[in-house]
Order: C-alpha cells, then sequence, then structure tokens
C-alpha cells in the first residue's frame, strides 16, 4: 500500500518528525511504498534517517508563517500536483495545522487520517481543540496517542472515529543500564515547554549528595538562563549541560544513567520515557496526560517540584527501587516496539478498508 505522512516541516528536531521518520523507514521496510512531505524547509534541518527507504519531498522552502499569499498559492499547486504523481493510499496528516492546511488539497483517491501528538489537556489549553472539533470528525480516522487522551477527545470533541497508535521504539537496546552510576537524566529542547528549570530545582532540593549531577542533552534558547537559575540553586557545579547528542550516541547516555527526569508543561507521549524504558532505566515526570501514564514513569502532581525532588531523592537513596522500577519499565517499554506499533498500523489500515 502507499502511506504519505505529511507534516509541517518533516526535518525539524522534534518528536513528532522522530516518529514520522520511524515509522516511514519502518514501514517502508515491510515493503509499502512511503513518502515524508514536509510542507516547508526546515531552518536548521536534522536527518533522522541515513539512509532512508522511503521518498521525501519539501513543498516550500520558505520557513512556516513566512508565505505570502503568491507562495501558498504555489505551495497548493505543488501539493496538488504531488499528491496526483503518487500512487492512491493513505495520506497521514500529523498536526492540526497540516488537517487543515491540507483540507481540500488531497485527491479523492487518499483516505485522510489525522493524527494528534499531543494530549487532550493541552489541545483544550489552545487552538488545537477547536481545529480538531472542526476537521477531525471528517477524516477516515483521528489518531491519539493513549486510550486516555482518544477517550476524552471522543467525548469532547465528539469525535465518532477516535483511534489509539502510540509513539515506537527506533530500535531496542540488547543492554540495560546498571543503575550505578549517580546521575540523572534531562533530555529535550532547552525551551520554555520542556521546563528544564523545575528539573534543575528538583534536583536541587532532593537531597541527593555529591557525586550525583544533573545531565541536561539538548539545545535551545533557554540555555544561559538554566545555567544562572543552576547557580542560583546551588547546584551549578553538579549540573552539566551536555548540548546536542547524535541520535546514535544517546542508547551511551541512556546506559550512563540512573533515573531519568521528565518535568515538561504538557506532552503526549515523549520518546524520552519509551527509550529510557527500554534500557531500563526508571524514570520521574509529572503527571500531564495519558501518553505519560501509559510509558508507566513514577507519576507526580503536575507543576508540584518537591514532590518531584521527594521522589528523585528516595530514588537516587535507592538501589534496590531503582532496580525494580528499571525491570518494570523495560517490560512495559516492550508495547512500543518498532514491530508491534507497526503492526498496529497496519490493523488500523484494515480497519479503514473494512
Amino acid at each position: 500500500m502507499t502511506v504519505v505522512f505529511a507534516c509541517l516541516d518533516a526535518d525539524t528536531l522534534g518528536g513528532v518528525q522522530q516518529v514520522t521518520h520511524t515509522l516511514a523507514q519502518g514501514l517502508a521496510g515491510r515493503g509499502h511504498e512511503v513518502h515524508v512531505i514536509g510542507l516547508h524547509q526546515a531552518a536548521t534541518p536534522f536527518r533522522y534517517v541515513e539512509r532512508p527507504h522511503y521518498h521525501r519531498h519539501v513543498i516550500s522552502r520558505s520557513p512556516v508563517r513566512a508565505q505570502g499569499r503568491l507562495a501558498r498559492r504555489r505551495s497548493d499547486r505543488r501539493v496538488r500536483e504531488l499528491f496526483r504523481a503518487i500512487r492512491p493510499g493513505y495520506a497521514v496528516m500529523t498536526s492540526p495545522s497540516v488537517v487543515a492546511r491540507l483540507s481540500g488539497l488531497l485527491p479523492a483517491a487518499f483516505r485522510p487520517v489525522g493524527q494528534y501528538h499531543g494530549s487532550y489537556d493541552h489541545a483544550r489549553g489552545c487552538w488545537h481543540l477547536a481545529s480538531i472539533r472542526r476537521h477531525y470528525g471528517r477524516l477516515d480516522q483521528a489518531v491519539f496517542l493513549s486510550a486516555d487522551d482518544a477517550w476524552l477527545f471522543s467525548e469532547h470533541a465528539l469525535l465518532p472515529n477516535a483511534w489509539t497508535l502510540p509513539n515506537p521504539l527506533a530500535a531496542w537496546p540488547e543492554e540495560m543500564s546498571s543503575l550505578d552510576t549517580p546521575r540523572v537524566l534531562g533530555v529535550g529542547r532547552l525551551e520554555g515547554v520542556k521546563r528544564f528549570d523545575r528539573l534543575i530545582s528538583a534536583f536541587a532540593r532532593s537531597g541527593a549528595p555529591p557525586p550525583w549531577e544533573l545531565h541536561l542533552i539538548g539545545e535551545g534558547a533557554e540555555l544561559a538562563r538554566l545555567r544562572a537559575h543552576a547557580d542560583r540553586e546551588g547546584v551549578g557545579d553538579r549540573v552539566v549541560f551536555r548540548g546536542l547528542v547524535p541520535s546514535e550516541r544517546m542508547s551511551a547516555e541512556y546506559l550512563g544513567a540512573s533515573v531519568l527526569g521528565l518535568t515538561s508543561e504538557h506532552e503526549g507521549l515523549p520518546v524520552v520515557l519509551l527509550e529510557s524504558g527500554a534500557h531500563g532505566v526508571p524514570s520521574v515526570a509529572f503527571d500531564v496526560s495519558g501518553g505519560v501514564r501509559s510509558a508507566g514513569p513514577v507519576l507526580v502532581p503536575p507543576g508540584d517540584v518537591d514532590a518531584f525532588a521527594a521522589e528523585l531523592g528516595r530514588l537516587a537513596g535507592d538501589e534496590e527501587e531503582r532496580r525494580r522500577l528499571g525491570a518494570d519499565a523495560r517490560a512495559r517499554a516492550e508495547a512500543f516496539r518498532l514491530d508491534h506499533v507497526l503492526d498496529r498500523w497496519e490493523s488500523m489500515f484494515a480497519h479503514i478498508e473494512r
């Protein structure tokens, strides 16, 4: 079959893009014809797959939100021409923006599927919920990351077509962390929504003594502010900013960690929780979505830094508990192995055909 994934931009460093390329490579590896379309050129393109078995397309070389009316009409024409050149199949639109943009542009031969990579609570707090209500009910399928979120959307957005498909793990590690390195790990863009300031504060209040350190992997505009925040919290010498680590080296980072912390303002189903769990690393996270809950971290109320600190301190001081939770995390991560998730995608396509 033919599967087309359409993103606002397909090559930015981000969770939606990582998942899209993982799914595209996996489905192509099963013999399907797969295309990944970026409606815009990423400002700083990131290559997720070294040798893609799928086709990649960029519609407009202009960045997101930089198009005038004439450029928009040219882009719409290119979208129509590209879809006419691709064998009919499924068009998977990866966000509300893409669903709204492609409304009216898809040929009738393509079965439309809309994904949402966020949580219901996040959608409710911004324009996403209104857009999902307006557009997703008319699609063949509306896809969400967890059963909890799919139910909430079906109830509150009146969607008759909600489906659950989790994010996949790109690879399954054979090794597990020994969990004896005194290191808490945080992974993600150093941007406001990830709230690494809260993770730094929680680490400072956790009571985890030296040589315990907090290592933050990622780049972003908040770097200088976060360095200053670590100094104010009295842990500037124990918070290590690692910068961007290539994807092929991330497995070693998980193997060198004993706890993962996730303090985001909102999340759908963060791949970092799945990857850390697959490496047998327990995690602590704010309870912000059904997707986060499905990954099985130690949960604390959203925004409660003191509760987060208490859990970090408990795990730092109890190696046996880390091992127990790490084994549970790896067992739970099995459900997110790529082959299992691809099976579920193929089952959904078969359901649409019926």
